[in-house]
């Protein structure tokens, strides 16, 4: 474990905190992480955080119905995220999206009976409270001003800063909703090779994924419109890091990076210190502004580092961030598609094939095109239909090669299901939903909320 309060002395100790994340294969983990949208069942509108039936209440509650093992997440007083018990958090994000981390888990039959639990749990508390659970990517029908933030220090930083450096980094905070999967590496070897490879192929899950066709009560222009919003957050922390495609890239690359992206604040006690824009390299050399003399800790590494918000992001695991929320199998479906391209040798050497023509500015363009064509964009030079097809045959194969059966003799490869759906009828599920709009909901949009929730 490393001791969060010890004092960085140069950037060997930050290129070594990111190698101690290398772990033996046999212990490869499954972190599944996936936020939901929560809205008031008579009106559908945003939930406050304060009041008898807001979020704190909410987190309140489970807190109770979870037992004497989960613990309370406080800030300055406030409920704002618990302990599980079992190894995952439920925290909240910006806007009051919920979100779960579940624990590392050794295969994706534990994973999806994880978000299982979650979900019967979560129904247990929201339904007394007349709260209901949106598994979408993007809100379909709320405006920007009718979403509170939450009480957490970093957001009132963050919510500051994200107009000057975005349009639409606010939007990001607020209204957007993701599914992503935490996953191990060995080596610093096989951590580029992934990184690599995850990062090229990361439009293949945003035109896989995409669920978000609505904003403001309106059909949008994207079909992910969550994706959209990422483009124009801040680009000195979001996208393509460039270096990932470096024959050479390793972990101290990847610090320096991390060191060249801007900070948002410094957390000392309970308090945030705003030092937006600010460089943490000036932190290490002792001349931050408001902190000359003071060296920076692990602990201020480690928060800083969350506020990078790649495609792809390396910590002491890779986190793969390009997915729009959804339902209950597509929550499953997500870690699926990445362990089965990941985890398996063979597999990853089909991937990495398949991506290797692909340098940064092709994943850049192609982020916008899967946003708003789906299966219709494209990736360098790959049509991205006949590209995910591809991939998700090849991830089938890797699963089944895994050979990890569930009680009823199924392998992994069933969680790819809603993936094979959506080729078969090539369609996202965006597209879905938008067939819906012209039919059974006869144009109205706010029909997502009983289509779409858990």
């Amino acid at each position: 474990m490393t001791d969060d309060n010890m004092r960085i002395a140069d950037k060997q100790a930050m290129i070594d905190w990111v190698e101690a994340g290398e772990t033996p294969k046999s212990d490869w983990k499954i972190g599944t992480e996936h936020e939901k949208l929560l809205y008031r069942c008579d009106t559908q509108e945003p939930i406050e955080y304060e009041g008898p039936d807001g979020v704190a209440q909410l987190l309140s509650d489970l807190l109770a119905e979870l037992g004497s093992a989960a613990t309370p997440i406080l800030e300055k007083g406030k409920i704002i995220g618990l302990k599980d018990g079992e190894g995952g958090s439920v925290t909240l994000e910006p806007g009051g999206q919920l979100e779960l981390s579940g624990a590392p888990l050794a295969n994706l039959h534990q994973t999806c009976a994880e978000t299982g639990r979650h979900l019967r749990h979560m129904r247990n508390v929201a339904d007394p409270l007349r709260i209901g659970m949106l598994g979408v990517g993007y809100h379909p029908t709320a405006n920007r001003e009718d979403i509170s933030f939450m009480p957490k220090g970093r957001y009132k930083i963050m919510s500051a800063h994200m107009p000057k450096v975005g349009s639409l980094g606010l939007d990001m905070m607020l209204r957007s909703c993701t599914v992503q999967v935490n996953l191990d590496y060995g080596d610093e070897v096989d951590m580029r090779r992934k990184f690599r490879t995850s990062l090229a192929l990361q439009p293949i899950a945003t035109a896989l994924f995409a669920n978000s066709p609505f904003k403001e009560g309106q059909v949008s222009p994207f079909l992910s419109t969550r994706a959209h919003a990422w483009t124009d957050t801040d680009a000195a922390r979001c996208g393509v890091p460039a270096c990932v495609f470096d024959e050479t890239f390793g972990y101290e690359q990847w610090i320096d990076y991390i060191l060249d992206v801007p900070m948002y604040f410094v957390h000392r006690g309970e308090d945030y210190i705003n030092v937006a824009g600010h460089s943490f390299r000036d932190f290490m050399a002792g001349t931050l502004a408001g902190f000359e003399g003071q060296m920076p800790t692990m602990g201020d590494f480690e928060d800083h580092m969350t506020t990078a918000f790649p495609e792809v992001r390396l910590k002491q695991f890779l986190e793969m961030r390009g997915a729009d929320s959804g339902m209950w199998a597509n929550i499953c479906a997500l870690p699926a598609f990445w362990v089965g391209l990941l985890y398996d040798e063979e597999a990853l050497e089909e991937a990495a094939s398949l991506a290797s023509d692909l340098q940064a500015d092709d994943v850049m363009a192609a982020r916008l095109s899967v946003a708003k064509d789906g299966f219709r964009g494209r990736l360098g030079p790959h049509d991205v239909y006949d590209l995910a097809s591809r991939l998700v045959s090849i991830s089938g194969k890797g699963l089944r090669r895994r050979g990890i059966l569930d009680g009823g003799g199924g392998d992994e490869s069933g969680f790819l299901s809603p993936l094979r759906d959506c080729l078969d009828s090539q369609k996202t599920p965006a597209e879905m939903l938008l067939d819906a709009l012209q039919g059974e909901w006869g144009e109205d949009v706010s029909r997502i909320f009983t289509a779409n929730s858990f």
